[in-house]
């Protein structure tokens, strides 16, 4: 009698979430019937929020047996986005997929903080990698995340020592350094051939207002720092045994590991050229180059909501590796890895409290 009890109850919750499905509506605003499943949604709460870029990153949570589907309310649609709900371990866990790119990435966190109780933020996927230390497969941990593609375009013919337009109202800044066409100009030996009228990009941080400061009076932040507790929580899964092998024929040199590094980069770019990646990886010291942590990073730090990213790679950017160096050959072991560090990671806040954390 109990177990048809718990079937139909299962069956209520299922029929409901298809419910809310189909009355989704274009409005921007959302709707009173939402509201109330988003708050008897939120009883289970609070939650640590999983915020995942694509499909192919998801889908292998989705099929692990670590992840237990929520028998109150397992789907809600709530303004075109899908957020699944769950645990994993004795995590109650909310789960969202924000698509390809900064804005969505951000837009999809905020929405995920507004709505919901959430106590941190895990954030996974691939990335190409920018440090030929590390190999194809190996699971980073950044400390700290930047944006790369907000920039300042120099005018053609000013140089390092030239103020920027609006610099001295302090809308842009020289602090981060610049980027020079003409240093990447095939055939410098001709200085008259090397010049080059797209002149420089200079990197700028990003115009923040946190919940702690004043609003309409902007911060900036360049450089965003992971949860202090989530970065040292994570030195736990640095010996985790990762699997090598895409298939019976093609392997990786060794096993990938967790390695928890200092600097990630995020940008509105896929980073597909050596020079690039050698340039940032100098000036910036970044390992995962991708296009949603830092969108994630900064809307988590502006709430004050605890946050970490664990990005796996899956290509050394622009090529040079002795790997074949096709995305789409590796892509599948990197998700996988990803996914696995993560389903580890997420049972060992277990000892959290609810509310914010104040480790930001």
């Amino acid at each position: 009698m109990a177990g048809a009890i718990g079937r139909a109850g299962a069956a209520v919750a299922v029929a409901l979430a298809v419910a809310l499905m189909a009355t989704a509506t274009a409005e921007g605003y959302i709707s009173r019937e939402t509201w109330r499943a988003i708050r008897r949604a939120d009883r289970d709460g609070p939650f640590v929020g999983l915020v995942v870029p694509n499909a192919y990153e998801m889908v292998p949570v989705l099929n692990s047996p670590a992840f237990k589907p929520s028998g109150n309310i397992p789907i809600l649609d709530v303004q075109g986005r899908r957020f699944r709900f769950g645990s994993i371990g004795d995590q109650n866990v909310v789960m969202v997929m924000t698509g390809l790119s900064m804005l969505n990435a951000g837009l999809t966190t905020q929405l995920l903080l507004s709505l919901f109780r959430v106590k941190g933020i895990v954030h996974w996927g691939i990335a190409g990698n920018a440090n030929e230390d590390l190999q194809i497969g190996d699971v980073t941990i950044p400390e700290y995340w930047a944006h790369l593609s907000l920039w300042n375009w120099q005018r053609y013919g000013d140089g390092p020592e030239n103020e920027l337009p609006l610099e001295a109202a302090g809308d842009y800044t020289r602090e981060y350094g610049f980027l020079n066409f003409s240093d990447y100009t095939v055939g410098q030996g001709s200085p008259e051939l090397a010049a080059n009228t797209l002149n420089s990009i200079w990197y700028q941080p990003e115009e923040i207002f946190p919940v702690s400061g004043t609003p309409e009076q902007r911060q900036h932040a360049f450089w965003v720092p992971v949860s202090k507790r989530y970065y040292a929580l994570a030195e736990k899964l640095e010996g985790l045994e990762l699997p090598a092998c895409v298939n019976a024929t093609t392997c990786l040199p060794r096993a990938p590991r967790v390695a928890r590094v200092a600097r990630g980069c995020s940008a509105n770019v896929y980073t597909d050229n050596a020079s690039y990646r050698q340039f940032i990886r100098s000036r910036f010291g970044c390992t995962p180059v991708e296009m949603e942590s830092a969108a994630v990073a900064l809307v988590a730090h502006q709430l004050g909501v605890p946050f970490l990213t664990i990005r796996s790679l899956s290509d050394l950017a622009g090529g040079g590796s002795s790997l074949s160096n096709e995305a789409a050959t590796f892509i599948d072991i990197a998700a996988k890895n990803a996914v696995d560090v993560m389903l580890k990671f997420v049972p060992l806040l277990g000892g959290e409290q609810g509310g914010l954390a104040v480790d930001m």
